[in-house]
């Protein structure tokens, strides 16, 4: 792995979480491929490609920014294909009032391309209760840290 392609996709990790702090949906599509594979928190199952439009209308629910933090961040580079995986916390206010602080996992998968690295693959999750509810675990958060508050 090089220096160069390692700071140069942490650079990008850093534009898309600036992107969501501005809650700027250009800014969030101009990290991705226009061809990504993208498994979000979000119905359908599975999209090729970022929706700018639906992202601009999830985007207007919030009040202000929208942190979004990684920990346990391990990023593996290859000459023109990376990957990485994250524990993420997002927190904000949505504009109903309902303060949001929810950890959810990401796998990510790069592409180098000419105008450089971008994102070819997003996979968030969170687990679900195996209690027979199917409840999504919103409620987890990684060992160390007590509670979630936003």
């Amino acid at each position: 792995m090089t220096t160069t392609a390692k700071d140069e996709i942490l650079a990008l990790c850093r534009r898309l979480g600036e992107a969501h702090h501005g809650k700027d949906a250009g800014a969030i599509a101009g990290c991705y491929l226009s061809d990504a594979v993208i498994f979000s928190l979000a119905p359908p199952l599975a999209e090729r490609g970022l929706d700018r439009g639906a992202l601009a209308d999830w985007l207007a629910t919030w009040t202000g920014p929208i942190i979004v933090d990684a920990t346990d961040f391990d990023l593996a580079v290859g000459k023109d294909i990376a990957w990485c995986t994250a524990l993420n916390r997002m927190r904000g206010t949505k504009t109903d009032g309902e303060a949001v602080d929810m950890w959810f996992r990401t796998t990510m998968g790069f592409r180098r391309t000419e105008d450089g690295w971008r994102i070819a693959h997003d996979h968030s999750s969170v687990p679900f209760h195996m209690d027979g509810s199917y409840r999504a675990a919103t409620d987890l958060a990684p060992d160390g840290v007590s509670e979630t508050t936003a």
